[in-house]
C-alpha cells in the first residue's frame, strides 16, 4: 500500500486505491490512508529559513457571498513557502479559524527560524513580526496589472487546489482537511526527487517512528491551531 501511494505522482483517493488493491469496506483504505498521512510528517522537521513568503487562501467549493478573508463557508488554509531566488524551496501548510494575529503569528513562529525574512501584504495580522525577531517585509499594497504581490505562495496555493480537485474530486471534508495538507506538503517537498524508493524508504521510516494512531482519533478531524 504504502508503494503504491508514494508511487503514484499526484497521489490516489481511498475510492482508486480500494479498487486497486481489492479492499470490501472504503472505511478500512480510509482510515489506513490518514495514518499515513499523518506518518508524512517528521515530528523533528526542520523549520523553513532565508526568505520566506506567507500567505493565506481559502479552500473549499464556490459559495455565495464575501469573496476574500472573512469568506464563510471555507477552510482558511495559510502557506508558507521559502523563496531561493524566485524559485520554490520548502513550503508549511496549516489549516485555522480565521486571519487574526492569534493564528498568524503562532503559524509563523512554529514553522519559520527566527531572523527569516518574511514576505507578506500588509494585512494587520501579521505586524507583530518584527517584535517576535523576524525580519518583516510589506510588499507594495497596490500591484502593477497582471503582477502577483505573493508569487511564489500563489502558485502553491493553485497547485493544492489544482491536487484537491484532480486527485480528490473536491471531495474533501474541511475536518479532514489537514491530513490532505499533510500529504500535500510531503509530496511537494520531495518533489525533485527522481526515486520513487526513496520516498518508499522515507515514509517507512517515519510510520515506524511516530506514535501510534487509532481510527477513532482520525474521525471528525484535528481541532483548529
Amino acid at each position: 500500500m504504502i508503494w503504491y501511494v508514494v508511487s503514484q505522482k499526484n497521489g490516489v483517493s481511498a475510492l482508486g486505491l480500494q479498487r486497486t488493491l481489492g479492499f470490501q469496506r472504503y472505511e478500512t483504505i480510509w482510515i489506513m490512508l490518514h495514518k499515513l498521512r499523518i506518518a508524512m510528517v517528521r515530528p523533528d522537521r526542520k523549520r523553513l529559513s532565508s526568505v520566506v513568503e506567507v500567505d493565506e487562501t481559502y479552500v473549499g467549493g464556490k459559495r455565495p457571498g464575501k469573496r476574500g478573508r472573512g469568506a464563510s463557508g471555507k477552510s482558511l488554509v495559510l502557506i508558507a513557502v521559502e523563496d531561493k531566488e524566485n524559485h520554490f524551496g520548502r513550503i508549511r501548510l496549516q489549516r485555522v479559524l480565521n486571519a487574526s494575529g492569534a493564528n498568524l503569528i503562532p503559524f509563523v513562529k512554529e514553522n519559520v527560524e527566527p531572523g527569516s525574512t518574511v514576505r507578506t501584504d500588509d494585512w494587520s495580522g501579521y505586524t507583530g513580526l518584527t517584535s517576535e525577531g523576524y525580519q518583516h517585509i510589506v510588499v507594495c499594497e497596490f500591484a502593477n496589472v497582471g503582477k502577483t504581490l505573493l508569487p511564489l505562495a500563489h502558485r502553491v496555493a493553485a497547485l493544492l487546489k489544482r491536487w484537491l480537485l484532480g486527485t480528490h474530486q473536491g471531495a474533501v471534508h474541511s475536518s479532514h482537511l489537514d491530513y490532505y495538507l499533510d500529504e500535500f506538503t510531503f509530496r511537494f517537498n520531495r518533489r525533485t526527487s527522481r526515486s520513487r524508493g526513496k520516498l518508499f524508504y522515507r515514509l517507512l521510516q517515519q510510520a515506524v517512528n511516530v506514535k501510534p494512531v487509532k481510527g477513532q482519533d482520525i474521525r471528525g478531524g484535528r481541532i483548529y491551531s
